[in-house]
């Protein structure tokens, strides 16, 4: 029997670039005080955030993704002709049909591209990401545009004090390619689907439902071991990291974190602050806006986590672009 032919690829893959983009609607913690009973010091004690971002009823997920991945295609050099295949990481479209990443690439003017989405909540960045590199590596793309774009607050309770102070919106874009040496790491990842009880939204009619302090536990407790194992699979030892880029939950949840994996020399982001909880969106919003601001050294590794409902998590170091 003659064996099937199969395409090859790059030896390993990078990132090119990042584009991020917020909606101009800033939503204080005193904005809040107004329709909820809580406080500027309750909120910040808590989650640590300070403001977020809320998209206009006219912004879409789709939106939002055209944006941040066209600047992430702007800046990676690459024209749309170049890209093959469109990822859209997301858990808060509108509706689920049609999908988000064809109708980004098309707005984009990528020309028939392979395009889905991916729902990991909030590791979907770190899963698209880690797709994306292997199907650069397997031959099955050249160029991947990679977006995490999240509408959070249509699925938000805003009488809810535990989950409107938290989520917010926007979205964060990468261009993946190929490379000679591997700049995308080993992905670390897995699930815990005996606590997707945790944080769900019940049906289309129903608004996110999180039990925070169960989440926290688990957070602070299950991830460090993932992170640890994400730098050892890429040969990186937690003390070269330049940056800790954890999914931006809660303020706490990420000094926690960042205190076990001993990272000393990384700079660890801390958006949540002034973004808020942006599911798949906050860990490239995070890196593109720490990069626009000269905060991390091109070339230098980067330690990505993302993890939410389901539970899902995924791991990787990256070399920043």
């Amino acid at each position: 029997m003659t064996s099937f032919q199969l395409r090859t690829g790059a030896p390993g893959a990078r990132i090119l670039a990042f584009g991020h983009y917020q909606p101009s609607n800033v939503v204080t913690n005193d904005d809040l005080a107004k329709t909820v009973d809580t406080n500027d010091e309750w909120i910040q004690s808590r989650v640590g955030i300070k403001q977020r971002r809320i998209a206009g009823p006219e912004e879409s997920v789709v939106d939002m993704a055209v944006q941040a991945g066209g600047k992430a295609l702007a800046s990676s050099g690459l024209s749309p002709e170049d890209i093959d295949l469109v990822i859209v990481a997301t858990c808060t479209q509108e509706a689920q049909i049609p999908n988000a990443s064809a109708r980004v690439a098309d707005r984009l003017g990528i020309a028939a591209p392979g395009a889905y989405d991916v729902n990991a909540a909030c590791a979907g960045f770190c899963y698209a990401l880690s797709n994306a590199s292997d199907a650069v590596r397997a031959g099955s793309a050249r160029n991947v545009l990679v977006v995490g774009s999240e509408k959070l607050s249509q699925w938000v309770d805003w009488t809810d004090r535990s989950t409107s102070i938290i989520f917010a919106d926007g979205a964060g874009a990468a261009v993946v390619t190929g490379s000679e040496e591997a700049a995308v790491g080993p992905v670390v990842w897995g699930s815990a689907g005996d606590m997707a009880d945790r944080i769900y939204i019940k049906d289309r009619t129903s608004f996110l439902f999180q039990e925070g302090q169960a989440v926290f536990r688990w957070a602070t407790t299950a991830l460090h071991p993932i992170a640890r194992e994400a730098c050892e699979r890429a040969g990186v030892d937690p003390s070269e990291l330049a940056a800790f880029i954890p999914h931006q939950a809660n303020l706490r949840i990420i000094e926690a974190i960042a205190r076990k994996l001993k990272a000393e020399n990384a700079i660890v982001a801390d958006d949540i602050v002034n973004a808020g909880n942006t599911s798949a969106a906050s860990i490239p919003l995070a890196l593109s806006r720490m990069i626009e601001h000269g905060d991390v050294p091109s070339g230098a590794p980067a330690l990505l986590i993302g993890f939410g409902a389901g539970m899902t998590y995924a791991a990787q170091v990256v070399r920043i672009p």
